[in-house]
C-alpha cells in the first residue's frame, strides 16, 4: 500500500485503524490471525484508540477487510467469486466446498463434492455451480443439492476449465487432449487433440481461445475450429499462470537453471496485435498469480505465494512502493481472484483461512448481481415463550397439554359410537403373485403405492368411486387414480420380468397365443415397436424392403429388411429390433428431429408419444424412400436394383405412399403462381371455432380429410408481380392418389380431443335413430374366438350399443377424382357397396375405395408414462404363412402391444376413448392393392460375402490374420457343420433392486453388443480352421469389455489402433444370413444368448447347442470349460475367453456327443454318461482343478465307466 497521505508513524498500524472492518475473531481460529492487534502495556488493545474521521479506505488502494476459516487446517486450493450473486466460493484439497456471502464473509453453504481428491476449478452458473475435481466434473445447486455428476475416464487428470457458451463447457488437464461437453445434455460432444499436453489454465476473449501448457508454452487458438493460430513459448521451465486484457498477455512461471527451476522475476508480455514479445516487466516479488485488474488503467496484480502483493502497468516500470502485504495464517498462498466488479480480492492459504480485500468499505462483487435466497428461519426459534405461571395462557401454545378436567375432544358414550378404522383389502396383484414359504407371503411390489404407506378409507368416503365398481380388480391403486381403471388390461404397458436365468423362464405364450412375433421393449427408443409391425403387415413394403440390399453401412432399409426376415422366421417367439434401433441412432436428421430420446425420458415418459410417433412416422417413410432410390448397388450387394418392383425415377415407396399435388398461390393482385409437389402422408386439419359452436354438429371423417387434403389457407408468400411479400391465397390440389394413404391425425391439445369426442358423441346417436330397436345392449360373442370372428358364419348385421360407443373413424372411405382437379371424399360402408357395386370397376373413372388397415393409438397411463400400441388388419397371405389353419381366406384385426398380440373385433380398431386412447396415425390401402404389385422375395444375399474382405484397421497386417476365409470349392451346402462362437462388451450396465426376501429383481438387463464372431470349418481336411474371425467396430460408448470373459481389450474395436480384422456389423451379419438361408447346422456353446444379442432368428433344427445335449433335466447346465476338462482331457478358457478355441471345443464335444449316444440311438446309455458327469461335477465343485492337482478324469473310475459304455 501506498501510506504517504497518512501518518508515516502509523503505517505499520493501517489495517488496525479501521476497527469496524477487521475480521472478527472466532474462539476455533488460529491464534495467529491476531498479528494485527497489538496490546500497550496497560493491556488495551490499539483499535480501542481513537482515530480521525478523516482517515478511511482510498479508492484503489486495496486493504484487508475480513478473514475468516473456511476449513481448518485443509488448504485452499481454489477460490472463486460468484458472477450472479454475492458470494465467494472456495474449495479446499480435501473435496469440500464452502460459501460466503457479502463482503462480511457470512457462512451460506458447505458441503462434499469429492471424497477424496481436490477441487481445482470452480465455475458460477444461473443455476448452480461447476465443481471440477481430477476425473469428476459435479454440477451442484447452490444449497449443496446435486444437479449432475458427470464421471471421467479413470486415466484423467483435468486442471482447468472454460465456459465457452452458455451450455458449452471445455475442460482440459494433463492429457493430449480436451474434451467438450454439452451442459444441456451432458454428454461430451467433442475431443481436440492437443499437440503440447498439459494444459492447466484456458482463458478467452472475443478472438482467441488461450491454452497454458505445463511446458512454459501459450497457444492460441481459434474460437470455432480449434486450429492453432500462434503459439508463444514463454518460459524455459513451467507456466505458473497468465491472464489477457485488450491486446496484451501477461504470463509468469519459472525458467530453467542449473539447480532446476526458478521463480522468474520477469513477467513475459505480448502484444496480440502484432503477434510478438515487448519488453519484459521485472517485478519485485516472486509472481506466483497474477490478474488484470482495469479500473482506470490497465494494470496488473502480481502475487507470491508469501503473499506479496504489487500491482504496475504491463508496459510501464515496477514500483518498489506499490507492494502491500497479505498475512496469511498459514506459510503460503494457494489461491487468488478477483471479483467481476475489481472491487474486491481473495486470497486462500495453506492453512484453510480466506482473506478479502477491498478498496471500499462496503464493496460489491458483482456490477448487477441477483437477490440471494437464504433458507427460512426455524419455526421452533419463533415460538413465544411459555409462562407456566400465568393461568389464562392458551392450551395450544402448550405442546404438551397436562390437566385433570375433561378435555373437550372427550365426547360422552351416548354421542359417540365406536368405529374402527378397517385396514383395506390386499392388492389382487399381490395376492395372484404371492409365493408363499411356509406362513409367509412373498410377492413383487405392484408399484401403486408409496412404499410403507397405505392410504386408510372408510365405506362412507369411497362412495365416489362407485361409478368404476364394473370394472375388474387391478394393479393400479384405486384410491390414487380411479381414472386409470379405464384402461383395459391388455392396453396396458408391458414389460419383462427378468429373473437369473434372464428371458429363458419368462412366459411370453402367456401374452402371444398367435403365431406372430412381438418385438420386446426393453431397448432403448423401442416406442416405434407398434409402427414397426404396421409397415411390416403392408404386404407391398414388406417384399421391397426384404428384397433392398446396399452397401451402407447404416441403411435403415438394410436392417428393417433384416428385422422383417426375423418376423417372418418366427413361431409367436419375440424379436427385438436392436440392430436397427443402432442404425437409427446414427442418422443425423433422426436425432436433429428430436426422435432419439434418453432413457430417462423413455421410461418416465417425459416425451409426448404421440407427437413423437407422428415425427417418426414421417421420418421412416421419407428415409426408406431416399435409400430405395439408389440404384447403383454393387454386383456383391444386389438387391432392389434389379428387383421389379424399382422404376427408374422413383422408388416402390413412393410409387406406394406419394401423392402428386399442385400447391397454387393467388396474390390478391391476380397473379398465381403454381408449383407441383409430391407428400407421403398428410395431417389432419380440424374445422376452426370454438367447441360450443360445434355441439350437436355432425361432421364426417371424409369432410375433414378432405379438407386437409385439399388445404387451403391464408399466408403471406412472394408475389413476382408486385416484388415484396403479400397475403395470398394458398390451395393444394391433388392429381394422383396414393395406393396407401398415411393420415396424422395430430390430436395434440383438448381442443382436438374434444373435437374427436363430440364427433362420436354425435355419431352414436345417430347410429341409435339408424339402428332403432334392432341395437343389443351386450356382445354376443367372445372376443377370444377370432377364428369365428373372421368367418363370414360370424358376422352379424347388428351391432351392439358398445360397439356403437366412441365410434367416429369410418372403416372404408371412397375418394373421387373429378375432371376438374377437384376431389370428392365420402364414407363408404358394405351397405354403399352393395348399392353401388364392387369398387375395382369404377377405378377406371377415378373413383377408388380405401379400407382401413391399421391405427395407432397413445394409450395416456400417468402411471407408466403411457405407451403406443397398434391395431392392424392382418391380410389372408400373413394367416397362410403362419400356417393357422389349412385354406385360410379371412382378414382379422390384432391388438399389437410390444409382445402382447391378441386377437380383437374390428370395431375396437376404431373406438378411441378420449380419456384414455388417444389416435395417433391412421392407414388406409386401396382394395385389391397387392395384385398390383410383384410381391415375390428374392433373397438379395449371395455366396461371395464369405469371400476375402479388406479390414478397417489400419494397423492391422497378415501375420495378424487369425483365420483362412473359404475358397469357392468350400462353400457349405445344406446341413454342414459351422462351429461358432461369440464374444460381448457392455454398453449399459443392468440396473437391479433388492427385494424384501433377499433375491435380486433385475428391472433393466445390461445392453450387451457383440464384439467378435468366430465360424470354424466343422468338416473337411481343414476341419477347425476358422473362415470368419471379425472384430466387430462400434460407434457407440463401451462401458466395460469384459476382458476376463470375452477375451477383447481396449482399442481391439478402435480403427485407428487395432491390429485385429475389424469389420462393420452389417458386413459379418450378412455372412451369418447367408449360412442361415443356405441351411447349415450351427454348433456351440450357449447359442441361444450369442444370436440373441447378434439379433438373428435361426431355426431350431439348425442349432446344435453343447449346453443342451450334455444337460439333464431339471439340472444346472454345465460350463464348457468344464465339459471339455471333462470329456476331452482340455484346459481352456485359462485367463480369457478364446471365441476361436470356444468354437473348436464345441465342435469336438458334439462329435463326442455322436460318439457316446451312438448318433442318438441309444439315449439310455448316453442318460449314464450324463449321470457320471453330474455325479463327478458335484464332487468337483464343478471346477476344473489346477495342473498339479487332481488326475485327469481318463484315469478316474467314472470316466472308465464311460469309456467302456
Amino acid at each position: 500500500m501506498n501510506f504517504e497521505s497518512l501518518d508515516p508513524g502509523l503505517a505499520e498500524y493501517t489495517p488496525s485503524m479501521h476497527s469496524a472492518l477487521d475480521p472478527v475473531l472466532d474462539a476455533h481460529l488460529n491464534p495467529s490471525l491476531l498479528q494485527n492487534v497489538e496490546l500497550d502495556p496497560e493491556g488495551v488493545a490499539l483499535e480501542a484508540l481513537p482515530v480521525q474521521e478523516s482517515v478511511h479506505i482510498m479508492e484503489g488502494v486495496y486493504s484487508e477487510l475480513h478473514s475468516v476459516v473456511a476449513e481448518v487446517g485443509v488448504p485452499v486450493s481454489v477460490s472463486h467469486f460468484d458472477l450472479h450473486e454475492e458470494m465467494l466460493w472456495v474449495g479446499s484439497h480435501g473435496g469440500h466446498a464452502t460459501s460466503f456471502f457479502g463482503p462480511a464473509l457470512e457462512r451460506y453453504s458447505s458441503f462434499q463434492v469429492n471424497g477424496s481428491d481436490d477441487i481445482r476449478q470452480i465455475q458460477s452458473l444461473e443455476n448452480g455451480i461447476l465443481f471440477l475435481t481430477k476425473n469428476n466434473l459435479k454440477y451442484m445447486a447452490r444449497g449443496g443439492l446435486i444437479i449432475f455428476d458427470y464421471l471421467l475416464d479413470e486415466s484423467e487428470d483435468m486442471h482447468s476449465l472454460l465456459l465457452t457458451e452458455s451450455s458449452t463447457l471445455l475442460v482440459g488437464g494433463l492429457q493430449n487432449h480436451i474434451l467438450e461437453i454439452d451442459l444441456n445434455t451432458v454428454q461430451e460432444t467433442q475431443k481436440y487433440a492437443v499437440e503440447t499436453p498439459g494444459v492447466t489454465i484456458m482463458r478467452q476473449t472475443n478472438r482467441f481461445f488461450f491454452c497454458g501448457h505445463t511446458s512454459g508454452k501459450v497457444s492460441l487458438r481459434d474460437l470455432r475450429t480449434f486450429k492453432v493460430e500462434h503459439v508463444f513459448d514463454a518460459f524455459s521451465g513451467s507456466l505458473s499462470d497468465f491472464d489477457v486484457h485488450g491486446n496484451l498477455l501477461a504470463a509468469c512461471g519459472f525458467s530453467s537453471r542449473l539447480t532446476g527451476l526458478a521463480c522468474d522475476r520477469f513477467l513475459k508480455v505480448y502484444d496480440l496485435r502484432m503477434m510478438r514479445a515487448i519488453t519484459p516487466l521485472q517485478v519485485h516479488v516472486d509472481p506466483a498469480f497474477l490478474r488484470f485488474i482495469p479500473t482506470y488503467t490497465s494494470r496488473l496484480a502480481i502475487i507470491s505465494q508469501s503473499g506479496q502483493c504489487q500491482f504496475c502497468e504491463p508496459t510501464g516500470l515496477a514500483n518498489p512502493a506499490d507492494i502491500f502485504h497479505v498475512n496469511p495464517v498459514g506459510p503460503l498462498l494457494m489461491t487468488f481472484d478477483v471479483s467481476a466488479s475489481k472491487q474486491a480480492l481473495a486470497f486462500g492459504d495453506s492453512e484453510g483461512c480466506v482473506h478479502l480485500w477491498t478498496d471500499s468499505p462496503e464493496p460489491s462483487f458483482n456490477p448487477y448481481s441477483r437477490e440471494t435466497e437464504f433458507a427460512l428461519p426455524c419455526l421452533v426459534d419463533s415460538l413465544p415463550p411459555l409462562d407456566w405461571s400465568q393461568d389464562l395462557l392458551p392450551l395450544s401454545l402448550i405442546p404438551v397439554p397436562l390437566t385433570t378436567d375433561t378435555l373437550l375432544s372427550d365426547w360422552p358414550a351416548a354421542n359417540s359410537a365406536p368405529a374402527p378404522r378397517r385396514a383395506p383389502p390386499v392388492d389382487a396383484e399381490i395376492l395372484r403373485t404371492m409365493k408363499k414359504v411356509g406362513f409367509i407371503g412373498y410377492a413383487p411390489n405392484p408399484r401403486t403405492r408409496l412404499r410403507n404407506q397405505i392410504p386408510y378409507r372408510l365405506k362412507e368416503s369411497d362412495s365416489e368411486f362407485d361409478s368404476f365398481s364394473q370394472v375388474t380388480e387391478s394393479p393400479i391403486g384405486r384410491e390414487e387414480e380411479p381414472h386409470l381403471h379405464m384402461v383395459s388390461k391388455k392396453y396396458r404397458k408391458v414389460t419383462i420380468k427378468y429373473s437369473k436365468l434372464g428371458l429363458e423362464d419368462f412366459d411370453f405364450k402367456h401374452y402371444n397365443k398367435t403365431l406372430f412375433a412381438g418385438l420386446e421393449p426393453h431397448i432403448p427408443n423401442a416406442y416405434c415397436n407398434c409402427m414397426i409391425q404396421v409397415l411390416y403387415f403392408l404386404e407391398p413394403v414388406r417384399c421391397v424392403i426384404q428384397n433392398h440390399l446396399c452397401q451402407k453401412e447404416f441403411c435403415l432399409a438394410c436392417e428393417l429388411g433384416f428385422l422383417f426376415h426375423m418376423l417372418d422366421l418366427s413361431r409367436g417367439d419375440p424379436c427385438q429390433g436392436s440392430n436397427f434401433l443402432r442404425a437409427f441412432r446414427t442418422i443425423p436428421e433422426a436425432s436433429a428431429l428430436g426422435l432419439i430420446l434418453a432413457d430417462s425420458d423413455e421410461a418416465s415418459g417425459k416425451g409426448n408419444l404421440a407427437r413423437l410417433i407422428q415425427r417418426w412416422n414421417r421420418f421412416i417413410l421419407t428415409q426408406l424412400h431416399q435409400d430405395l432410390q439408389e440404384l447403383e448397388v454393387p454386383q456383391a450387394y444386389r438387391g432392389a436394383g434389379g428387383s421389379s418392383f424399382c422404376s427408374s425415377g422413383d422408388s416402390v415407396i413412393g410409387q406406394l405412399f406419394s401423392c402428386e399435388m399442385e400447391n397454387c398461390s393467388l396474390c390478391r393482385c391476380g397473379s398465381e403462381t403454381v408449383r407441383a409437389s409430391s407428400t407421403l402422408l398428410f395431417t389432419l386439419s380440424y374445422p376452426e371455432g370454438s367447441n360450443s359452436d360445434k355441439t350437436g354438429k355432425n361432421c364426417d371423417f371424409a369432410q375433414v380429410l378432405k379438407r386437409s387434403i385439399c388445404l387451403e389457407q391464408n399466408t403471406q408468400a412472394w408475389c413476382d408481380n408486385c416484388e415484396k411479400y403479400q397475403p395470398t391465397i394458398q390451395t393444394r390440389n391433388i392429381r394422383h392418389l396414393p395406393d396407401i394413404l398415411v393420415i396424422n391425425c395430430e390430436v395434440n391439445s383438448l381442443k382436438e380431443a374434444d373435437f374427436w369426442r363430440m364427433q362420436a358423441e354425435v355419431a352414436f346417436k345417430m347410429a341409435i335413430k339408424k339402428h332403432g330397436g334392432e341395437i343389443s345392449k351386450n356382445k354376443e360373442f367372445a372376443l377370444a374366438d377370432w377364428n369365428e370372428l373372421g368367418s363370414p358364419e360370424g358376422m352379424r348385421m347388428c351391432p351392439s350399443i358398445e360397439e356403437l360407443k366412441n365410434v367416429w373413424l369410418p372403416f372404408s372411405i371412397r375418394m373421387k377424382m373429378t375432371k376438374n382437379k377437384g376431389l370428392d371424399v365420402c364414407n363408404w360402408t358394405d351397405g354403399d357397396e352393395m348399392q353401388w357395386g364392387p369398387a375395382r370397376a369404377e377405378e377406371e373413372h377415378g373413383v377408388y375405395v380405401y379400407d382401413l388397415m391399421a391405427t395407432v393409438v397413445h394409450i395416456l397411463d400417468s402411471r407408466t408414462g403411457g405407451s403406443l400400441v397398434a391395431h392392424i388388419k392382418v391380410g389372408e397371405t400373413y394367416h397362410q404363412r403362419k400356417e393357422v389353419s389349412e385354406g385360410v381366406t379371412h382378414q382379422q384385426w390384432y391388438l399389437f402391444n410390444d409382445f402382447l398380440i391378441e386377437p380383437i373385433d374390428k370395431h375396437e380398431a376404431v373406438q378411441f376413448d378420449m380419456n384414455w386412447k388417444v389416435p395417433a396415425i391412421l392407414y388406409y390401402i386401396k382394395r385389391n392393392l397387392n395384385s398390383k404389385y410383384n410381391l415375390n422375395i428374392k433373397n438379395p444375399i449371395e455366396a461371395n460375402v464369405l469371400l476375402a474382405e479388406a479390414s478397417l484397421a489400419r494397423k492391422q497386417r497378415k501375420t495378424h490374420t487369425t483365420f483362412i476365409p473359404l475358397m469357392l470349392n468350400e462353400m457349405p451346402q445344406v446341413g454342414d457343420l459351422v462351429g461358432l462362437d461369440a464374444e460381448f462388451v457392455t454398453l449399459n450396465e443392468e440396473e437391479a433392486e433388492l427385494r424384501s426376501d433377499g433375491t435380486k429383481s433385475t428391472i433393466k438387463p445390461s445392453q450387451m453388443s457383440v464384439a467378435r464372431i468366430t465360424c470354424v470349418r466343422g468338416q473337411g481336411p481343414n476341419e477347425g480352421i476358422p473362415f470368419i474371425d471379425d472384430y466387430i467396430s462400434t460407434q457407440e460408448q463401451v462401458v466395460d469389455y469384459l476382458t476376463q470373459y470375452s477375451g477383447i481389450k481396449p482399442g481391439d474395436l478402435d480403427a485407428k489402433i487395432s491390429s485385429k480384422h475389424l469389420t462393420t456389423l452389417k458386413s459379418t451379419y450378412l455372412k451369418l444370413r447367408f449360412l442361415i438361408d443356405i441351411g447349415v447346422k450351427f454348433v456351440g456353446h450357449g447359442l441361444q444368448k450369442d444370436f440373441r444379442v447378434i439379433n438373428l432368428m435361426v431355426p431350431k433344427d439348425q442349432v446344435l447347442d453343447t449346453v443342451y445335449l450334455f444337460h439333464m433335466p431339471r439340472k444346472r447346465m454345465i460350463s464348457l470349460r468344464f465339459l471339455a476338462w471333462y470329456f476331452l482331457d482340455l484346459k481352456i478358457q485359462g485367463e480369457t475367453h478364446d471365441s476361436i478355441e470356444d468354437a473348436r471345443t464345441a465342435l469336438q464335444l458334439y462329435r463326442k456327443y455322436l460318439e457316446l449316444s451312438k448318433n442318438g440311438t441309444e439315449p439310455e446309455s448316453f442318460h449314464k454318461v450324463l449321470k457320471g458327469l453330474y455325479e463327478k461335477g458335484r464332487k468337483m465343485d464343478w471346477k476344473v482343478p489346477e495342473p498339479e492337482g487332481q488326475t485327469s478324469p481318463k484315469n478316474a473310475a467314472v470316466f472308465s465307466s464311460v469309456l467302456a459304455l
